[in-house]
């Protein structure tokens, strides 16, 4: 996508020659946006070797943004739930405007020492080591029915803890939601509720 032409520009991505801009077109009846079509993909980052799918571009574009938001929320509305929890850090961007269009609350996964007063702490096994995630201690009320979500998942790990530990504080975790699946790492396959995911890559 490049130029103005029938639109407002509002972001120049360079690494992509990726532009996010407004339509002002009528949408064709029955026309259904590709969500993929506004996630670029840089090479070697974080580190060489990684393909790493950037949502930036998409959050860019105010109506695929509002179209992922939208089908999300009709995807997750049948588990009528009551508590969003959002994976660090970009699962918060995803979780929140998704709580709002459910009328649910919202709650935050994070790293070790992020999260101000009381928390409780799950560790899982890492290839190579391990991690620890935290969550406030008065985040969940028992018996919630809680849904997950994170901007992607890859190997499930970190999804598969922050439900272990949301499950440990009493809440009931109903499913698990993402804008962005990595199908190759079948990560899907160590999350033990339902997974949404609006996008897949197989490599």
């Amino acid at each position: 996508m490049a130029g103005n032409a029938g639109g407002l520009t509002l972001s120049n991505y360079a690494k992509s020659r990726y532009v996010a801009m407004v339509s002002h077109r009528p949408v064709e009846k029955g026309a259904r946006m590709d969500l993929k079509d506004h996630i670029r993909s840089i090479p070697d980052f974080p580190k060489p070797g990684i393909l790493f799918y950037d949502i930036s571009t998409l959050l860019a574009h105010p109506q695929a943004w509002q179209a992922t938001v939208d089908r999300l929320a009709d995807a997750v509305r049948p588990h009528q739930p009551d508590l969003l929890v959002g994976i660090e850090s970009r699962g918060f961007l995803v979780a929140a405007p998704l709580a709002y269009a459910l009328r649910s609350g919202f709650a935050m996964v994070r790293k070790r020492g992020k999260l101000p007063g009381k928390t409780v702490r799950f560790t899982y096994d890492l290839e190579y080591g391990t991690d620890t995630i935290e969550i406030q201690e008065d985040a969940i009320a028992p018996g919630q029915r809680v849904i997950v979500v994170d901007d992607l998942i890859a190997t499930g790990g970190t999804t598969e803890a922050a439900i272990n530990l949301i499950t440990q504080r009493g809440g009931t975790v109903v499913g698990a939601a993402c804008i962005i699946e990595l199908t190759f790492l079948n990560g899907r396959s160590r999350i033990p509720v339902p997974v949404t995911s609006m996008v897949s890559y197989d490599s």
